[in-house]
């Protein structure tokens, strides 16, 4: 596997260990959880879910060599929740399609992809704050298969409180 390839197959191995994370941090939320506010000044996380879906669609635009960012109001939660893995599946099949990218896979996982491991994190520590949190998890034993982006993922292998 040359630079390129492994490079590309890690990308496409970080889309799938976010939608893990993503999908167990965004499914089960509590009535009103999308309009919680830590404190003044700071994104709801249905304002930060939102912005995890532009960061896809900005990721597909650079994956084709563009830089094109568009800020979305948020929609109701579970349509953002839809709009988000429709993202990632999206940019995931673009990066299987071989069309050569516009920007290397190093650019993109630092730029949309961390971003929204960062915004995966954020909104589980917000549920933890409203008293709802995550089963932690040993997600190095997690299944975590490249291509496997959607909202429907493996069921934990080991949690615990």
């Amino acid at each position: 596997m040359g630079t390129n390839e492994s490079s590309l197959y890690f990308l496409r191995h970080s889309l799938a260990t976010l939608a893990y994370r993503a999908g167990k941090t965004l499914r089960g939320v509590p009535e009103g959880f999308a309009e919680f506010r830590a404190g003044t000044g700071t994104r709801t996380p249905g304002e930060i879910l939102a912005h995890m879906g532009d960061l896809f669609d900005w990721a597909l635009t650079l994956a084709d060599g563009k830089h094109i960012w568009h800020n979305s109001a948020p929609l109701a939660w579970e349509r953002e929740v839809e709009r988000f893995f429709a993202g990632l599946a999206a940019f995931d099949r673009r990066l299987a399609s071989g069309q050569p990218l516009g920007f290397s896979a190093e650019k993109l996982f630092q730029g949309p992809v961390a971003d929204a491991l960062t915004h995966t994190g954020q909104i589980a520590m917000m549920r933890r704050m409203v008293g709802a949190p995550v089963r932690a998890e040993n997600y190095f034993r997690a299944k975590i298969e490249m291509g496997s982006v959607g909202a429907k993922q493996e069921a934990p292998v080991v949690e615990f409180d």
